[in-house]
């Protein structure tokens, strides 16, 4: 199969070879969240894939950073699908005048305060038309998902903030973006990208209790069966044990769900030359996971 490598292109970025075959190579799904706790925990769905079948080993979860962290600077192999934004909007770093280089941006970003951030994104959406509020990455589009300066509903600024800091602290690479631990290779992900692929508009979880109905219960199912039979664009095929499909069916809030569709992700790029970003990617904001061949909401 083709590694990740790729000639250089204009937009430059750091595509390292796969660390072993795709067949041995262990897959990570990972449903992020900025201030994990026990009721809402980071998922961590862990698989492999044989030609078009992907199957679901193992799901952990982590109710607090510091031991997400630990997890993640074991030893690898391993490639996975993270759930945040890897990037900012260029256009946004341009208004502020910061780096528009990756790595200095992020470090700033990293030790600039919430308040302060949120202070500077309602700034920027201030002066900005009614309709263009927010900036966006070259990506959020084709791939329908939230503008990642988003402070609120959801909160992908913050989780950005506390995810990429830890990634890079755990001595993983960010493919595109920055070299660490070659065995461990990340890749931005987006589970709604799969999810609406399948489902379309139907919403298929919620955090609020009142709003975990029969009707998203039934999103669940038909997507699971969509996804076991291989019912989506890139024809991969979930393989799991009857308790694990009882598992992502059961969980409301969709976390488990939205990890294991991330696998699915990283199960896709981890077959496509340079983990699937197109050859004009832009380095500095990075991609998502299949962004572009998926048709878009």
């Amino acid at each position: 199969m083709e590694s990740l490598r790729a000639p250089p292109t204009a937009a430059g970025g750091l595509f390292p070879p796969l660390p072993c075959a795709l067949e041995a190579l262990p897959l990570l799904g990972v449903d992020f969240s900025s201030a994990p706790s026990r009721q809402k925990p980071v998922v961590l769905a862990w698989g492999r894939r044989a030609g078009a079948v992907v199957k679901l080993e193992a799901i952990e979860r982590f109710n607090a950073l510091p031991t997400l962290a630990e997890r993640l600077s074991a030893p690898g192999p391993w490639l996975g699908g993270f759930d945040l934004p890897f990037g900012l909007p260029r256009s946004l770093l341009q208004a502020w005048g910061w780096p528009l280089d990756w790595a200095e941006a992020m470090s700033r970003y990293a030790r600039t305060s919430r308040p302060e951030l949120q202070a500077a994104f309602a700034a920027f959406c201030a002066a900005r038309p009614v309709g263009q509020k927010f900036a966006h990455r070259v990506c959020d589009g084709p791939a329908g998902a939230s503008p990642s300066m988003k402070w609120v509903n959801p909160p992908v600024a913050w989780m950005m903030h506390a995810g990429v800091p830890l990634l890079r602290t755990a001595g993983v690479t960010l493919v595109g973006h920055a070299a660490g631990d070659p065995a461990r290779l990340a890749l931005e992900a987006y589970p709604g990208l799969l999810a609406r692929a399948v489902l379309g508009r139907r919403s298929y979880k919620s955090d609020e209790k009142a709003k975990q109905t029969p009707e998203r219960l039934i999103a669940r199912k038909d997507l699971v069966d969509a996804l076991e039979q291989g019912r989506q664009p890139w024809g991969l095929r979930l393989r799991l044990s009857h308790a694990q499909r009882e598992d992502l069916v059961e969980d409301a809030r969709g976390d488990t769900l939205d990890a294991v569709l991330c696998l699915l992700q990283a199960a896709w790029g981890a077959g496509q030359p340079r983990g699937g970003w197109p050859g004009d990617a832009d380095a500095l904001e990075g991609w998502i996971l299949g962004a572009g061949t998926v048709p878009a909401p």
